[in-house]
């Protein structure tokens, strides 16, 4: 069966002026979780919108000057020290938030990727499982999200070579995980994650046999 492409149904059935919001980084051990929140003008669509796992890479690049370039983009982070403090979860929804408060003016509603609305939002909001397969708005958002990511752990790349996050994005892949064993943790993993955390549990406990 082939698969469907997003539309403007969800937003139509919403409003006038409805944002796609939709977050990237939920899974990594290293770096801040984006959120993007997106206004598509309905008559000016950019080519080629559809749900950012289904692109290539360079697609999705063009994709992100174009979305910039006809629709309101509002782009939010939550950082590893709140990531760490709240939870991922938390953190997600707040960088949704932000998002959502950062557009220039107030949509009718906000559609949320997912089975969460974050707390606080400034407009009505719904959540949409999967919503970045099914509404333009939120696949615009998830581009948005996931490209900006994507550059900022490149930077990180830079900084902190060796871990691989110009090709895993700070996932868990095989070469990460032996990297940190290798290298260590960085101020830019995070702490409140299993693999992460058990290093420095267990280096902590090395010092603590090496004291005595």
């Amino acid at each position: 069966m082939a698969r469907s492409c997003p539309d403007l149904t969800h937003e139509s059935a919403l409003g006038a002026r409805v944002a796609g919001v939709d977050e990237a980084g939920r899974g990594p051990l290293a770096g801040p979780v984006s959120a993007a929140a997106v206004v598509l003008d309905p008559g000016d669509l950019p080519e080629g919108l559809n749900d950012s796992k289904t692109l290539t890479a360079a697609r999705r690049a063009a994709l992100f000057d174009e979305i910039h370039a006809k629709a309101e983009v509002s782009l939010a982070w939550a950082s590893v020290e709140e990531i760490d403090r709240l939870n991922i979860r938390a953190a997600s929804l707040l960088a949704m938030r932000r998002a959502v408060e950062g557009l220039r003016s107030l949509p009718e509603a906000a559609l949320i990727d997912g089975n969460a609305c974050p707390e606080g939002l400034p407009c009505r909001g719904v959540t949409l499982v999967k919503g970045d397969a099914l509404s333009l708005s939120v696949a615009a958002a998830s581009i948005i999200a996931k490209v900006a990511r994507d550059r900022v752990m490149v930077q990180l790349a830079a900084e902190f070579p060796g871990y691989g996050w110009e090709v895993n994005a700070g996932y868990p892949t095989a070469a990460h995980r032996a990297a940190l064993q290798h290298l260590g943790v960085t101020p830019h993993h995070r702490r409140s994650f299993r693999p992460v955390h058990n290093i420095l549990l267990s280096d902590s406990l090395q010092r603590l046999d090496s004291n005595k």
